[in-house]
């Protein structure tokens, strides 16, 4: 057997077993419940905090285990929006390129070995249109962020492409959590579920989706409609 492949099944026997492990812990409740211990922490070691932050990110996003939405929020709640904004949007995104390019060493050469045939077109599609394919499913989540990470990799995207899309891509919605995240840390009582401001973070939270489809329809729709009229 390849020994790249072996390397593979290890990679995605790795992810499945911290997701067993570690997930149950990344939970809103136990956020929630460790976050005035960890304001204190940040309060006294703040650049400590921030790098251990960013880097238990990246892991966590490399790794594929589930919870970063809830450790998204929970660094809106302890470092504030912007602060949580730079060190969520490039460790989502290093964390990301990590996982692409562990998918692209330990599997691609087999995928593309196996199913080459049947993946041309996909494989001609991502050189042509890659870019914006990749934009797409960024801005709009339709599928876990994981699954496109380890997708890609497997395709002929080239990884500084797939770094600055996804930078860019990853960019609104991690603000539109961030920004839910500060409203949660905000919620103190029964009644500061129904303020105006946590209200209004939810509703962009549940409208981003829709929205960003809408956008990016109208985006592809208009070349199309500028050949037409030439």
């Amino acid at each position: 057997m390849n020994k790249k492949l072996i390397l593979g099944v290890i990679f995605i026997a790795l992810i499945v077993l911290l997701a067993l492990n570690f997930g149950q812990y990344l939970t809103l409740e136990n956020a929630k419940a460790q976050q005035a211990e960890l304001a204190l922490f940040i309060a006294d070691n703040f650049v400590v905090a921030a790098a251990s932050y960013f880097f238990a990110y990246i892991a966590i996003t490399a790794f594929s285990v589930p919870g970063a939405a809830v450790v998204t929020l929970l660094g809106a709640a302890l470092f504030g929006f912007w602060t949580s904004l730079i060190l969520v949007s490039f460790a989502s995104t290093i964390g990301a390129t990590l996982a692409f390019l562990s998918s692209r060493y330990l599997l691609r050469d087999w995928v593309q070995a196996k199913f080459g045939e049947k993946l041309s077109a996909i494989n001609q599609g991502i050189e042509r249109d890659g870019s914006f394919y990749l934009f797409s499913l960024r801005l709009i989540p339709v599928f876990p962020f994981f699954l496109i990470n380890l997708l890609m990799g497997l395709t002929p995207l080239a990884t500084v492409r797939f770094y600055l899309v996804s930078q860019l891509g990853m960019l609104p919605g991690t603000a539109v959590y961030l920004n839910a995240g500060t409203q949660l840390a905000q919620i103190d009582s029964l009644s500061g579920i129904v303020s105006p401001s946590v209200l209004a973070s939810f509703a962009l939270l549940g409208l981003f989706p829709v929205i960003a489809k809408w956008v990016m329809g109208k985006f592809k729709a208009a070349p199309s409609t500028s050949n037409g009229k030439v």
